[in-house]
Formats: structure tokens, sequence, C-alpha cells
């Protein structure tokens, strides 16, 4: 692959190419996709989705939100230092192209700022919950309707895809997307393959797909445009990842490792004991221990050494990349950078503190109970009156119950798979509060 085309300013219905030297100085042509992921309604409701606690009235508990904010930042963190490096090896990047490293700071800062657009409500329990609806629950019966890919889709449903259908377009009552610049797309495309064939493989690209069937036509536009290795045969479709794909991965795994871990400590459940313990050996060479001992609460000490440990898996994700750039660029670099990191076994242990404390703490559990609920009673009820609609054999009550869809969901689906996929979309676009609003009312 090659910097000059994975840098791409090509947006969706350009009939040519963009080039960076074109561009306005006051607002570069990467800031404009930063600004419409902000402004957008799917990047709004965020605020009220999950990140760990569902449901949360605690103030001081990330949303999707605010941590996706907070991974735009240690992506444009990663982006300007790894473009600072990348323009020294390739001056002509600069000279020739017009390229800065402000550039590659703010294509991950917008990819890692729509990392989590595509997320259902209640978590990664949510997306679980679509998937299990069709593939055990009422919606196995449409199995036989539909093409495998399709059928996979459904069981399987996925955050990334779904992420990627609401940032081009295909997402109901959003012809056209939000037209983000083809190089932030393509550092977005984590997992820039089909739901099938779904094979063990330690590719770190392989772990989950990255588009729906009603999206592969503009997806290989994308990545054709941006010059990506294919690595399928025949019918089916898949990509090495763009190489700024490893930076928003490594931005959002620094912040839930770090961030979940010291809202788990604000909240009571992890002991402040566990962060000295952890933390510490992140911020060893950095940590100014009279500082430290002149801190007076518990969250001021947290902070400081999560600020810190941030720092310190910044320039480490920074120097796997820089050590492994001929490897990515060629698609033969298969691992996440933090799995190469030198703190991989720190980061470890955090993550299995957090999972026993925090992730199955039974808070946590019994809301996300709750959510499978809400989950599948909506996807029942909706695609159900859904499809009788098309089918000419509504009920009057289902007539009420689609009566429920906002405007732009009120459209016509032709195939039974884009009917079912409409409703998912309606459904992981709405918030923690609107699902559990809108399941009371159908509940009386």
């Amino acid at each position: 692959m090659h910097w000059e085309q994975l840098l791409s300013l090509k947006r969706q219905g350009d009939t040519s190419k963009r080039l960076r030297k074109e561009q306005d100085d006051t607002r570069l042509g990467f800031e404009v996709d930063y600004d419409r992921i902000i402004f957008s309604s799917a990047f709004r409701s965020l605020q009220d989705k999950t990140q760990v606690i569902p449901l949360s009235k605690t103030d001081f508990v990330h949303t999707r939100l605010t941590h996706s904010l907070e991974v735009s930042v240690v992506g444009r963190s990663l982006g300007r230092l790894v473009g600072k490096r990348i323009l020294e090896k390739y001056p002509h990047l600069k000279e020739v192209h017009g390229f800065h490293m402000n550039d590659f700071g703010t294509i991950v800062a917008a990819a890692a700022l729509a990392h989590d657009i595509g997320n259902p409500p209640f978590g990664h329990s949510g997306e679980k919950a679509i998937g299990e609806y069709f593939k055990t629950g009422k919606g196995s019966k449409y199995k036989e309707l539909l093409a495998p890919k399709e059928w996979q889709d459904l069981i399987d449903f996925e955050g990334n895809a779904n992420g990627f259908s609401v940032l081009t377009g295909s997402r109901p009552g959003n012809e056209g997307g939000l037209r983000i610049s083809y190089a932030t797309l393509g550092a977005f495309m984590k997992y820039p393959k089909e739901s099938l064939p779904k094979k063990p493989t330690p590719h770190i690209a392989d772990k989950k797909f990255g588009f729906f069937q009603t999206d592969k036509v503009f997806f290989n536009d994308v990545a054709a445009e941006l010059g990506l290795i294919p690595n399928k045969k025949g019918d089916d479709i898949g990509y090495e990842r763009h190489p700024l794909a490893f930076l928003v991965e490594a931005a959002d795994d620094i912040c839930y490792t770090i961030i979940d871990f010291e809202d788990g400590i604000n909240l009571g459940l992890v002991d402040e004991d566990f962060a000295l313990e952890y933390l510490v050996k992140l911020v060893t060479h950095t940590m100014d221990r009279k500082k430290y001992n002149t801190l007076v609460t518990k969250e001021d000490r947290i902070s400081y050494l999560r600020a810190l440990a941030i720092s310190s898996l910044i320039n480490d994700a920074v120097n796997v990349f820089l050590e492994n750039e001929a490897e990515i660029l060629s698609g033969t670099f298969h691992s996440a950078l933090m799995d190469k990191s030198r703190y991989k076994a720190q980061m470890d242990d955090i993550i299995k503190i957090s999972v026993k404390n925090i992730y199955q703490s039974n808070d946590v559990i019994e809301k996300e109970i709750m959510g499978y609920q809400i989950i599948n009673t909506l996807l029942d009820k909706f695609c159900t009156a859904y499809n009788n609609k098309f089918e000419g054999v509504a009920t009057n009550y289902d007539q009420l119950i689609l009566k429920l869809l906002p405007e732009k969901f009120v459209t016509e689906k032709m195939s039974l798979y884009e009917r079912l996929m409409h409703i998912c979309h309606f459904i992981s676009m709405l918030t923690d509060g609107k699902a559990l609003q809108i399941f009371n009312i159908i509940k009386g």
C-alpha cells in the first residue's frame, strides 16, 4: 500500500480526485470529517448509550460519547506522532502532495470519534441480543428465506459494520451519509471483510466483520480508491487493513483498558490499592512520587496515574507502529499494536481485574439482562409489524406499532433482508433510555 493513496480526500459522490494542496488551509479537508461526525445525530445519541454501566445516573461514569471523545484525543496524538515520522521518512508526501502531520492526527481522531457510532443500546450485550434474536429466538424463522451472508449479518449483528452504514448512508433516511473522506473511512474500517467466510484465524482483521451486504458495493469502491490489498478469493470480499486503522484500534484499547479501570475505582468496584499496584507498573519511569504524595483525594491520585499511563501507552504504540511500518504497508502485520506492546502483561492484568470487578458486577449483569428483554421485545414487535405491512396482512396493532417509527424510517423495503436490516438499524440507533421508553409503551 502507498501513503499517497491511503490519504485520499475523495468523498462519496465525487467524480474526480481531491488533492490535499487544493484545500482551504483554514479548514483542512480531514477536519471536515471530524466536524460532520460531531454534529451528526448518531454521534449525539452516544451520550445516552452504555460504555460499562448501563443506564448509570452517576455523573463521573463514562458514556459512549465521553469514551469516544477520549479515544479521539488519544487517536489524534497517535496520528500526529506517527505522521511526523512518516513525513520524515517520505519527504515527498509533504513536498509534492502537501501533507503534514496534522493530517494524520485528524484522520485518526475523526475515525476514532466515530468508532462506536454504530453500536446498539446496552453496550456489546446489545449486539449479542440482536444476533441471538435471529439465531435462537423468534427471528430464527427467517433463516431459510435469506442468503447465507444475509443471515450471517443478522445473527452476528456487528456495531462496526453498522457504523459504516451510518457514515456512508445506507442507513434509512441518511442517503449519502456524512460524506466522510475515504481516508477516514479506511481508518475507521478495523475489520475490512464481510460476515462470511467465518473461520478461526490469528489475523486481527478477521476477528469481526466491517460491512453488511447492503454496503458491499461502496465498501469495494473505498478499498479500491485507497489501494487496500485484497486477501479473499472468489466472490468473498476482504482486505488488509488501512494502516491508520491500527492506530484507531490502539486508541480504543488504551482508553477502555485504563479509563474503564478508573471508572471501577471511582465507583468503589475496584480497590484503590489495585490502582497503585497495576497503574504504577506503567509509569515507573515517569511518575513524580513527590508530587503524587501531595495529592489529597482518591480521584486526584487516580487521575494523575491515569494520565501518565495513557502517555506511556501512546508512546509505546507509536514505537510498535513505526517498527512494523513496512509489514503494515505490505499487509503482513496481523496483530493489534497493543498485543506487541512492552506493557501487554500489565494491560492484561488490568483487564482481568476489570472483567471480574466491573464487567461482571451485579449492577452490570442485571441491566444487561434487562437490555436483552428490551431489545428482543422491540425486534419482535417491529419486525412482525413491518413485514406484515409489506405482505398486506397488517393488523390494527401492527399499524399502531409502526406509528412509533420516526419519519425517516417510514420507507418501503422490497426484500426481506432489507426489511429486517431496516428494523435492526432503527433499534441500533436508539439510546438506552429511548429503548426503555418504547419497551414500556409496548408493555403497557
